[in-house]
């Protein structure tokens, strides 16, 4: 197991995507702190300022996406369960383990300088202040959203196995159809994955699901989407 994990650690760092992800984590962390913080005027509600220091879930989810469907695309996954003499499934969840990892390293970027930026700007802003256990708190959740979208990311990446139709998809779902969704019914959109991680990171609030809630819900479609991600290997050809 140790080998493996190695192994797909070691492909995953040295891949330039990765490296690409880090970049835009920080570069969204900074620009969502400036665009909320600063921009958007005066803040005065508590929900309000700590939207300044959210992440952005869906790009996670697209970085375990990408990541694991290209191992199909470069045709590296079926070498991989051969070298390491484990079953497919075995290999498949490793793989998710890592990305899943490096989809908290990628969290704690965007947190880091979200946090870095957004609190001064909002600091003497009216209104309640942000108190070191808010901040502690929509770190928390930032971090929780980040690792549970990289995983459902990652299982639907060996489900599609496509990154480019993948990543349209989980776009189209994003920014289209959860937005008409909830124009016609709010709860049904926050019980979305998409709907769902945007009320955990704080991006989305006053609304029908508290935090806690959110966490459930897009845990459970983490959960299903393993399991899809396991079925799939078990019965498809890896090549």
């Amino acid at each position: 197991m140790i080998g493996i994990l190695r192994g797909e650690l070691g492909k995953t760092l040295t891949t330039r995507t990765l490296y690409a992800f880090v970049l835009v984590s920080a570069g969204f962390g900074a620009l969502n702190a400036l665009v909320v913080g600063a921009a958007s005027g005066d803040l005065d509600s508590l929900p309000e300022k700590k939207e300044a220091l959210t992440c952005l879930p869906v790009l996670l989810l697209v970085w375990g996406l990408v990541g694991v469907a290209g191992e199909y695309r470069h045709r590296t996954a079926a070498p991989a369960v051969l070298a390491s003499g484990r079953a497919r499934q075995t290999v498949l969840a490793l793989r998710i383990l890592v990305h899943t990892a490096t989809g908290l390293a990628l969290g704690v970027i965007t947190s880091a300088v979200s946090v870095a930026i957004a609190l001064p700007l909002v600091g003497d802003m009216p209104g309640e202040p942000l108190s070191t256990g808010d901040v502690r708190d929509v770190v928390a959740a930032n971090l929780a959203a980040s690792v549970l979208a990289t995983v459902l990311g990652a299982a639907l990446g060996a489900v599609i196995r496509n990154q480019i139709a993948g990543v349209v998809t989980a776009l189209v779902l994003d920014f289209a159809v959860v937005p008409l969704l909830g124009g016609v019914n709010e709860g049904l959109a926050n019980l979305t994955p998409f709907g769902a991680a945007s009320v955990l990171s704080g991006m989305t609030h006053h609304t029908t699901l508290t935090v806690p809630q959110a966490g459930l819900v897009l845990t459970a479609w983490s959960v299903v989407g393993v399991m899809a991600a396991l079925i799939c290997e078990r019965w498809r050809d890896l090549a």
